[in-house]
């Protein structure tokens, strides 16, 4: 894939407070930096880690006012293999994900659990099920007293799933996607298992959170998912998820700072295109503002007195996306095939954009926490964790 910044950037770049990630050659090892103009400022002198960074008190501000930072390149140098590297914008923090959070994948994850992984099904399954559980949970606060109104109806009607469970119910489903150094970034390949014959991306907006729960601001993610896989077993959804390069997150991370708050965030509409080179084409659209809890709410049941990250967390806050056009067949629904572009975009957060391999033919994840420490150690910047 051939990228340039001007694929990749938020459409407000200038005014935009980007912290990302790159291995640089010259450097000898991963460095955090800030997106300024183009360039790939250096912040290994204030935090040798991301997860460090966001820990850093007033970051948004003091990197808006930031000066002298070292300029290791440009982002069309990461892009290209210019002597620089665009990786995931995260290190250490935990890779954790909300699961059915939207009216649109709750119907679609009850269909995989009827159709036990069975994609020839789902069409039928879905002539049945969408026109009563769709229009049943569209608007519905998730633990709302409307939300267990939902249930006794649905329960009378031998339609309820454990899916809806943590769809409108209070608990949130929050699972780990992938390990802490394992996600990979903007240009990379993502990993499909080989045993799948029904899948999908995930596109997500993703939280990032400090170790106190503070909401610093967001990214963009795909969880790629395999739907034959978790429709056999709720239990199978470790295999289903956490995969070689299955978590793709980027490109870079948009701090909340200016015109960009929460507020902003929760209203921003996340694009999809999948581009197969058999001549098969997806679009699609959504918005943040149909899903079913707070990102607020979804963070604070991810840590909280009863759970803690102490090097902070990301958090995928759903996918609004449910794939169901014909690919292979008709009535077969949409998966993957190799080589597939995926394209997850949205304005403020710029674009994510990844090839489709095999898990097995994906490079294999090698560096992960002791190999970083060990880098950085080597480097001097041991104490800048």
């Amino acid at each position: 894939m051939q990228l340039a910044a001007s694929d990749v950037l938020p459409i407000d770049a200038p005014k935009a407070i980007l912290v990302g990630r790159v291995w640089s050659e010259a450097a000898g090892g991963p460095c955090p930096v800030l997106v300024r103009e183009g360039r790939l400022l250096d912040l290994s002198s204030l935090c040798a880690t991301v997860s460090g960074l966001m820990e850093v008190d007033g970051l948004a501000d003091w990197l808006a006012q930031a000066t002298g930072l070292p300029d290791l390149g440009s982002v069309d140098d990461a892009l290209a293999g210019r002597g620089l590297t665009l990786l995931a914008p995260i290190d250490l923090q935990a890779v954790k994900a909300a699961g059915v959070t939207f009216a649109d994948s709750m119907v679609e994850r009850v269909i995989e659990e009827q159709a036990k992984g069975d994609s020839g099904r789902a069409e039928a399954i879905r002539a049945k099920l969408a026109p009563v559980i769709g229009d049943s949970l569209r608007g519905v606060p998730a633990g709302s007293e409307k939300a267990r109104e939902v249930k006794r109806v649905l329960q009378d009607l031998g339609l309820w799933s454990q899916y809806l469970e943590v769809g409108i119910g209070p608990d949130a489903e929050i699972f780990t996607k992938a390990q802490p150094m394992a996600s990979v970034g903007c240009g990379a390949d993502v990993g499909i298992h080989p045993i799948s014959e029904w899948n999908n991306p995930e596109p997500e907006v993703v939280l990032v959170v400090r170790s106190d729960g503070t909401i610093l601001g967001a990214t963009l993610g795909n969880a790629v998912n395999l739907r034959d896989v978790e429709g056999r077993s709720a239990l199978l959804l470790g295999k289903a998820k956490d995969n070689n390069a299955s978590c793709a997150v980027g490109p870079f991370l948009r701090l909340f700072h200016g015109d960009f708050t929460m507020t902003v965030l929760e209203a921003v509409k996340v694009s999809l295109r999948v581009t197969g080179g058999d001549g098969f084409e997806m679009t699609g659209e959504s918005a943040m503002a149909a899903i079913s809890r707070k990102p607020a709410d979804l963070a604070r049941q991810l840590l909280n007195r009863n759970h803690q990250y102490p090097d902070g967390a990301v958090l995928f806050l759903g996918t609004m996306f449910a794939p169901v056009k014909d690919r292979r067949g008709a009535g077969q629904g949409f998966t993957h095939e190799v080589g597939d572009v995926v394209e997850i975009a949205s304005p403020l957060l710029g674009r994510l954009v990844n090839r489709v391999m095999r898990t097995d033919h994906c490079p294999e994840w090698t560096f992960g926490t002791r190999a970083l420490m060990r880098n950085l150690a080597a480097r001097g910047l041991a104490d800048r964790v």
